[in-house]
């Protein structure tokens, strides 16, 4: 695995546990992570409750695995994505699985394919449990995604992508004492003798201990404006070498 944008992914969906209105969103920020090998999503596609999925799977080229519900009460498309990804993972044609559900059963699944030396990452809503997002070694919100698209009466289109971005900066998390304290004992662990900490592994550092952690989740596109909102770090660029790169570094004020 050289690099992480080439990993080869299995992207697994539970259509019972996440919407379907956001599936181009979703697999555009999929493909910051790696390529989808494997693109399945499973349900009981007699249920009326999963009938707006059918709409997006053929343009986004997704196969639709059926699963009936042989009783009342149990899901059997968990029990079906789970059985798929235990024989793709012996495959070994994938470097990591991304499992698309707001269901904390697929806990022990994700514990069990990172226990294997897959990367791990889950997609699924704000109401998601913390057992199966600390499962993962990242977990991205949904809502963080959706795109809201609103015409104006002029049918401007630059007014209609301002609208786009706006709605992509609506924070659903607050920065909070915990988010600021997760911050300072991170630059700590890293910090060098003057206290400075480099600002990529401050943000690696902090992902292995929240893994749902996103700058997105608070409004922000990137961490560094994140940071500079709190107003409780002092940030130095530096350059190095002959292409001048600027690395960024952060400590306490």
């Amino acid at each position: 695995m050289d690099s992480q944008n080439d990993l080869k992914l299995a992207v697994l969906i539970d259509a019972d546990n996440v919407p379907y209105a956001n599936v181009k969103e979703m697999f555009e920020e999929i493909a910051k992570y790696g390529t989808p090998t494997f693109k399945r999503i499973y349900a009981d596609w007699t249920k009326p409750t999963v009938s707006g999925w059918k709409k997006v799977l053929l343009e986004n080229a997704i196969t639709p695995i059926q699963q009936y519900s042989y009783s009342t009460g149990k899901n059997a498309s968990d029990s079906a994505l789970i059985i798929d990804a235990m024989d793709i993972l012996y495959t070994g044609k994938v470097d990591g699985f991304c499992i698309v559900s707001s269901d904390s059963d697929f806990t022990r699944l994700a514990t069990r394919l990172r226990e294997a030396g897959m990367k791990v990452i889950g997609i699924g809503e704000k109401k998601t449990l913390n057992p199966f997002i600390t499962a993962c070694d990242k977990f991205i919100y949904i809502e963080i995604l959706e795109q809201k698209t609103v015409v104006p009466a002029d049918n401007d289109p630059k007014k209609e992508s301002k609208s786009k971005t706006a709605s992509n900066n609506t924070p659903i998390s607050k920065i909070d004492p915990r988010t600021i304290k997760l911050f300072t004992d991170s630059i700590s662990d890293l910090a060098d003798d003057d206290g400075w900490a480099f600002l990529a592994e401050l943000g690696n550092l902090i992902l292995k201990k929240k893994p749902d952690f996103d700058p997105r989740n608070y409004g922000f596109s990137k961490m560094l404006p994140l940071i500079r909102s709190m107003n409780q770090f002092e940030i130095d660029e530096r350059e190095t070498g002959k292409n001048h790169f600027k690395h960024i570094y952060v400590r306490k004020k």
